[in-house]
């Protein structure tokens, strides 16, 4: 990569991490904090904390489409101010009604699609990959970092000031938006990086893409409903909530472990099947939490379970969308994913809460495992898929119309899917790597 590509992804996964720092850190301190305010309850709780996710949800597709209208960092810059307003709403808050309301507001700055848009644009066809690589990593990241620091700073500042503190880092990403990313050099084309509505209805029914945007869901509901509940099953174990990290970073650790041994496993397995044993280790997990009331160790031990299964689901699942969205699409079809993994979240909340004020918290984690169950089920025909490469060329559409560039390329050896897009001057490809050969293609299409 060049300093352009290097600079512009290491902004940008530090403008990511920053802004998820904000929403995550609140997770694993919020089930214990919560209960001091007069108007708490566990469904105030559950909408606390998955309350970002709706709004997520909602705005993802249409904040991408913008940013392809008024540019990606007018839209970065006004996502990093509302997440910092809805900062400032919870961290003045004095009931859990303007919590609740601050955590719609801070999902409100929905940019992940500018994001990774932008960073398209800055980087060249071949190093987009390592770009994109970058800033995912640096998501995951994020997470994990949250958990470890967030009782930390919650035992010094309180609730206000995580929200306070997470503010101030939204607003600090805003002059590193302007001045250190770079500004749009090579523009990437649309099809691949950002969502159009055009596609939604059609990538919405797709058989496989539906199945794996409905796991998504629920996987970030399982996540969700874990940080209602674990927080206060620690706190019932004589853990002071300072010293919840030091559970979180032995379980964490060991889960990368685990993640190691599931990526072997792929070799001697189907992704699917590991994937359907994935889920069988999150219902366990859940079920197991359930039961271990009793001792510390119970709890690490099924922690451990749960995260090894999320963290390969959480890796699985993008690069499988990716695998097998259609040629130019791949935009489009990641929206829509991410949409349901902020969707996820936001059920998960109100789903717990709601159980645990009606049906009684001991039975959340029953309910879960039994979610697990369906869900499970519901994938026996999941069909992991083989990886494929994605290619794009811009022909000359002076010379060739754009069906027969379409039928020639669809001739080549390899080709699974072409996508021809005049407006955009370009042809997208999905093809079989050790079959396809680019420079015939690139004959084919320029003469």
């Amino acid at each position: 990569m060049n300093r352009t590509e290097i600079r512009a992804s290491l902004a940008l996964a530090a403008v990511y991490v920053l802004r998820m720092l904000g929403l995550f850190m609140v997770m694993p301190v919020l089930a214990i904090l919560a209960v001091n305010y007069p108007d708490y309850s566990a469904l105030m709780l559950g909408l606390a904390i998955g309350g970002y996710g709706l709004t997520q949800a909602i705005l993802q597709i249409p904040m991408g489409v913008l940013s392809d209208k008024i540019g990606r960092k007018p839209v970065i810059i006004g996502g990093l101010l509302m997440f910092a307003i809805g900062s400032g709403v919870a961290a003045t808050a004095d009931s859990m009604l303007w919590i609740v309301i601050g955590r719609f507001l801070q999902g409100a700055g929905a940019i992940a699609g500018a994001i990774m848009a932008l960073a398209g644009d800055v980087s060249r066809e071949q190093h987009r990959p390592k770009v994109m690589a970058i800033i995912g990593v640096a998501i995951g990241f994020s997470f994990y970092i949250a958990l470890l620091i967030g009782p930390v700073i919650a035992d010094s500042y309180g609730l206000h000031g995580i929200f306070a503190i997470t503010g101030i880092l939204a607003i600090l990403c805003i002059p590193l938006v302007i001045w250190v990313v770079p500004s749009a050099i090579n523009y990437a084309p649309k099809g691949d990086t950002l969502p159009a509505l055009i596609d939604v209805k059609k990538l919405f029914f797709d058989p496989q893409l539906r199945r794996l945007n409905v796991s998504v869901l629920l996987l970030h509901m399982m996540i969700t409903v874990l940080f209602v509940q674990m927080p206060l099953l620690l706190s019932a174990l004589g853990w002071q909530l300072d010293h919840h990290w030091e559970l979180y970073l032995p379980i964490l650790s060991a889960s990368v472990i685990g993640l190691v041994a599931l990526m072997m496993l792929t070799k001697k397995m189907s992704q699917a099947s590991v994937i359907r044993f994935c889920i069988l280790l999150l219902g366990g997990a859940l079920l197991g939490l359930h039961f271990a009331h009793g001792t510390v160790l119970a709890v690490m031990i099924f922690g451990w379970l749960f995260f090894t299964g999320f963290n390969f689901l959480e890796a699985s699942f993008p690069a499988m969308v990716s695998s097998i969205a259609p040629a130019g699409k791949k935009g489009s079809a990641m929206g829509i994913y991410a949409s349901f993994q902020f969707l996820g979240a936001f059920l998960g909340g109100t789903l717990s809460g709601l159980a645990s004020q009606y049906i009684g918290p001991q039975w959340v984690f029953v309910i879960a495992g039994g979610v697990c169950a369906l869900w499970w089920f519901g994938l026996r025909k999941l069909d992991g898929s083989e990886r494929l490469k994605r290619y794009t060329l811009t022909p000359d559409f002076t010379r060739y119309s754009a069906q027969t560039i379409g039928e020639q390329l669809s001739t080549l050896e390899g080709v699974v899917d072409v996508t021809v897009v005049p407006d955009e001057g370009v042809v997208y490809i999905k093809a079989d790597g050790k079959l396809f050969a680019l420079d015939k293609a690139q004959v084919l299409v320029n003469g």
